[in-house]
C-alpha cells in the first residue's frame, strides 16, 4: 500500500498565559504521520499530549507554525472550513467514549453520517457494517448503559470512523479498560486502520499496547521526538 501523508505539523508553537508567566508547551514541534500507520504519543501528564492532540485535530490554533492536513495548510482558514475539515477527515476517541446515552449503539454511530448529510438507509448500512467488523453487531440495538466498558469503546472508534475519515486521533482509548480488555480493544482499533490505511496517533500510558504500534513518540522540550 502506497503510503501518504495524512498529517504534518511544521515548527508549531502553543503557548499559554497563566498569569504574568507565559507556559510555553509546543515549542518547534514537526512531525509526520502516514496513512496505514499507527503511532503511539508516550509521555508524561503535563507534557503537553492533550494540547498536541487538539491542534492536529484543529480543535487549537498553533500561535505559529503549520497543520497541514492531506497537503492542505489549515492554520489560516476560516472556522467553517476547519469545522469541515475535522467532520470529513479527522476522527476522535478519548478515553471516556462519550456517546449518547438515549441512543443505541447504532443510532450513536449512524448520527454523525447523518449530519454529513448521509441518508438514514446509507447511515444504517454502515453503521451496522462497523459494528459487525467490531464484532458486536449483535449488541447494536443496546444503549451504552447496556453494554460493557470495552463494548462502548469499541462503539466510540466505530462511530470516530463512521465518516471515513483519513486521520484518527485517541486519547487515551484504553485507559478505562483492564489489560485484557484493552488489548482485545486495541486489536479492534489496528485492524481498522490496517485495513482501511487510516493514520493513526494514539495517546496512551500503556507501553505494551505503544510497543505493538508501529513508532513511539514522546514530548521532550516542546518537541516532539521518537523513543
Amino acid at each position: 500500500m502506497k503510503r501518504n501523508t495524512v498529517l504534518k505539523l511544521s515548527g508549531v508553537e502553543r503557548h499559554y498565559g497563566q498569569g504574568e508567566t507565559l507556559l510555553s508547551i509546543l515549542r518547534g514541534a514537526d512531525f509526520t504521520l502516514n496513512s496505514g500507520e499507527i503511532v503511539a504519543l508516550v509521555a508524561p501528564s503535563g507534557t503537553g499530549k492533550s494540547t498536541l492532540l487538539h491542534v492536529a485535530g484543529l480543535l487549537e490554533h498553533p500561535d505559529s507554525g503549520e497543520v497541514a492536513i492531506n497537503g492542505h495548510i489549515c492554520d489560516n482558514l476560516p472556522d467553517d472550513k476547519r469545522t469541515a475539515i475535522r467532520r470529513s477527515e479527522i476522527g476522535f476517541v478519548y478515553q471516556f467514549h462519550h456517546l449518547l446515552p438515549e441512543f443505541s449503539a447504532l443510532e450513536n454511530i449512524m448520527m454523525p453520517q447523518m449530519i454529513s448529510g448521509l441518508s438514514n438507509k446509507e447511515a444504517k448500512e454502515r453503521a451496522s457494517q462497523l459494528l459487525d467488523y467490531m464484532r458486536i453487531g449483535h449488541r447494536g440495538a443496546h444503549r451504552p448503559g447496556e453494554l460493557s466498558g470495552g463494548e462502548q469503546q469499541r462503539v466510540a472508534i466505530a462511530r470516530a470512523v463512521a465518516n471515513a475519515p483519513s486521520l484518527l486521533l485517541a486519547d487515551e482509548p484504553t485507559g478505562n479498560l483492564d489489560p485484557e480488555t484493552a488489548s482485545y480493544v486495541f486489536d479492534a482499533l489496528e485492524a481498522l486502520v490496517r485495513q482501511s490505511g487510516l493514520a493513526a496517533l494514539i495517546a496512551t500510558h500503556n507501553h505494551e499496547l505503544a510497543g505493538r504500534m508501529d513508532r513511539r513518540v514522546t514530548i521532550a522540550d516542546g518537541k516532539i521526538v521518537d523513543f
